[in-house]
């Protein structure tokens, strides 16, 4: 019988990167795995089978120096890499380790071996279900049975996981080699920082000696439990079970806090355990994450910035051409003329204009421009402006203030006491409580949204103009989200209410970086006057984005497609909801609409249509940014997919467990520290 064990590792681990080659007392892991391994009596051969890809050279170094044969294949296709590894050997019996393994012992590998003989089965293994230690895993299975699986194979999990074809589809004779007492619950696998910690610890404790049985390793751990800690709260093979996204996610929670830097797509948001996470590429509507899987993003659509659609072919080469010819230099780039004065050209009322690159840049330029020219520090918001202190501030007072604003829970941790009482929010189409707040205190600006949720009633726009003009008060409208989106250019310009200064980003680059503050030349000119300065302000790619984007709106009148487009949506939702005898409201611009439940278990509706839809291959929940790419096609196949899902929530409101359904927590629904 020729028996050949394939250890499978490679240094790119999305949860402990170069793992296999962390070093206990200078001997580096994948080293005492093969030692350990090479006391199995019925192996034959050790192939160590890593990917092709250069980072794995150190690995393929250190491995062959040892005088063990390696191969090098498929970076995601392990299923390949197995069978080309032994394909011309065709061994009797393939030994399936991981090199996340090195307590593996050589005495249950020659067990499970022996099991495989002795049965004549296809596949033999000590996991189904497991009893030993995590840790310990052994597989072993036939050359045929490993061909048929390599040749019939096609779900990306069967690729990854090599033995997923042959261990569950039943079409293979099996055996399981069970211990006569239950371990299962230990784990001495290295998939995170901590199980080195306890991994180190064991080999620790038996150097010099490398050959300790897994016995002796258990009767360490019942003597000194403390040893056993920094791993303890994790469970049996989470890792076979995340994607790679959810493991990159818990991998970015340790080393940046919150886990990224943008609230709005935190996977808590939307699905949490279960959301993709990151993305490989973007194209039109589509989005395909770390495993190439495809999904159709009928979501936030980057957060709102691509009208267009991702990665619009005139945008991208426009840039493609600022960055072959320099991005930055000591000299100014010419674009940021040319893109102020379109924007000037689009708002006749304005006179100059201050680029940046985000809207939090954007909102705290315009405030400080705002008060230097009226002299005041008191501002009446009125929507949602960003992450700064002085917007923050509000909640100085009563923690509550800005929960009718876009996000509730945002604490003002770290903002200075000082700024209490200087800016005040007030309600959308509340104009009498916008009179009050001008009449009891010295406001100087006025700061709101022309419109997120709802539009304006009873001349509420035209009351703020004529009370910010009676006062003397500068009137400024974020158009952050709101530009471009029903107009060719700022929302305002559709009620016929100008400014005095304006706000714009998101859609402005199709996704590139850039923001502009608009505004009239009295007030604009005061920027010289206080210090606001920025380096990449002055890059080159956003404004050439920018240009690019204007244009192509132009061309194609985008605000008109996606304003009809979010209509479409809207009333598709609502036929969906009568036809299952459901309550909602829809809500939002039509370009940014979103419905939501009558009921007390919204949230968890949302992220049961965030799961359903998801498994579909649809980013959706229960709004929709619109572009330009949303296809009829698209949105019918869309609500199609959608139809079954409010069939269930149908089932849920006459007295199903919606969280017998769910397979992960409820999504969030405001800011929320996450560790």
């Amino acid at each position: 019988m020729n028996v050949i064990a394939v250890v499978q590792a490679r240094m790119g681990s999305t949860r402990y990167p170069k793992k296999v080659m962390a070093c206990v007392n200078d001997v580096p892991l994948i080293e005492l795995l093969l030692e350990r391994l090479s006391k199995a009596k019925l192996v034959d051969e050790i192939i160590v089978a890593t990917s092709s890809n250069v980072n794995n050279e150190p690995l393929v170094k250190h491995v062959t120096k040892l005088g063990c044969r390696v191969f090098q294949g498929d970076e995601n296709d392990v299923l390949d890499r197995y069978y080309q590894a032994v394909k011309y050997t065709k061994p009797d019996a393939i030994v399936r380790i991981t090199g996340d393994c090195p307590l593996i012992d050589p005495e249950i590998v020659d067990e499970v071996i022996n099991a495989f003989l002795d049965s004549q089965v296809d596949y033999a293994s000590n996991i189904y279900p497991p009893t030993y230690p995590d840790g310990l895993d052994v597989e072993v299975f036939s050359f045929t049975a490993l061909e048929k699986a390599w040749r019939d194979a096609v779900l990306p999990s069967e690729r990854e996981h090599v033995t997923s074809y042959i261990s569950e589809t039943g079409q293979f004779q099996t055996v399981n080699v069970s211990n006569n007492e239950d371990n299962s619950c230990e784990r001495w696998t290295v998939d995170e920082p901590e199980d080195f910690e306890v991994v180190s610890a064991v080999f620790t404790h038996f150097l010099p000696k490398v050959d300790f049985s897994w016995k002796e390793v258990l009767q360490f751990k019942n003597e000194h439990p403390e040893s056993f800690l920094a791993n303890k709260h994790m469970i049996r093979n989470e890792g076979s079970a995340m994607s790679e996204g959810a493991k990159l996610w818990k991998r970015a929670k340790k080393v940046i806090p919150g886990g990224n830097m943008l609230l709005s797509k935190r996977p808590e948001m939307f699905l949490p355990e279960q959301w993709p996470n990151y993305f490989s590429k973007a194209k039109g509507c589509k989005v395909w994450d770390l495993a190439d899987r495809e999904y159709i993003d009928v979501n936030i659509m980057g957060v709102g910035t691509n009208i267009l659609g991702y990665g619009h072919p005139e945008v991208d080469a426009a840039v493609q051409r600022t960055v072959v010819q320099g991005n930055m230099s000591t000299l100014n780039c010419a674009e940021e003329v040319y893109l102020a004065e379109k924007i000037i050209e689009m708002h006749p009322w304005a006179q100059m204009v201050r680029l940046a690159r985000t809207g939090g840049e954007a909102n705290a330029i315009a405030i400080r421009i705002a008060r230097a020219a009226t002299g005041k520090d008191k501002v009446a918001i009125c929507g949602y402006h960003g992450w700064h202190d002085w917007y923050l501030s509000a909640n100085l007072n009563d923690d509550k203030n800005l929960d009718g604003h876009l996000l509730p829970g945002l604490e003002p941790k770290g903002v200075p006491r000082n700024l209490q009482g200087t800016v005040y929010p007030f309600e959308y189409n509340d104009y009498d409580t916008l009179e009050k707040l001008v009449n009891v205190h010295d406001i100087g600006v006025i700061k709101m949204e022309v419109s997120r949720n709802e539009g304006p009633i009873n001349q509420f726009l035209e009351k703020v103009r004529r009370l910010a003009t009676e006062k003397n008060i500068i009137l400024m409208f974020d158009e952050c989200t709101s530009g471009f989106r029903q107009t060719f250019g700022g929302l305002h310009k559709q009620y016929g209410i100008e400014p005095d200064m304006a706000i714009f980003g998101k859609a402005l680059g199709n996704g590139y970086a850039i923001t502009a503050v608009v505004g009239k030349e009295e007030i604009m000119q005061i920027a010289q006057s206080t210090f606001i300065s920025s380096t990449f302000w002055t890059e080159r790619i956003g404004p050439s984005a920018a240009l690019k984007t204007l244009e192509v709106m132009e061309q194609t009148r985008s605000w008109e497609k996606i304003t009809q487009i979010g209509k479409d949506i809207a009333s598709k939702w609502m036929v969906l909801a009568e036809k299952h005898e459901l309550s909602i409201e829809t809500y939002g611009l039509p370009a940014l609409t979103g419905f939501s439940f009558n009921s007390s278990k919204a949230l968890a509706y949302k992220t049961l249509i965030a799961q359903e839809m998801l498994s579909k291959g649809f980013l959706a929940g229960t709004n929709v940014y619109v572009c330009i790419e949303h296809t009829e096609e698209i949105i019918s196949a869309y609500i199609e997919n959608l139809d079954p899902v409010f069939a269930m929530i149908k089932e849920c409101e006459e007295g199903r467990d919606v969280m017998s359904l769910l397979n992960g927590p409820v999504c969030h629904d405001g800011f929320r520290r996450l560790n």
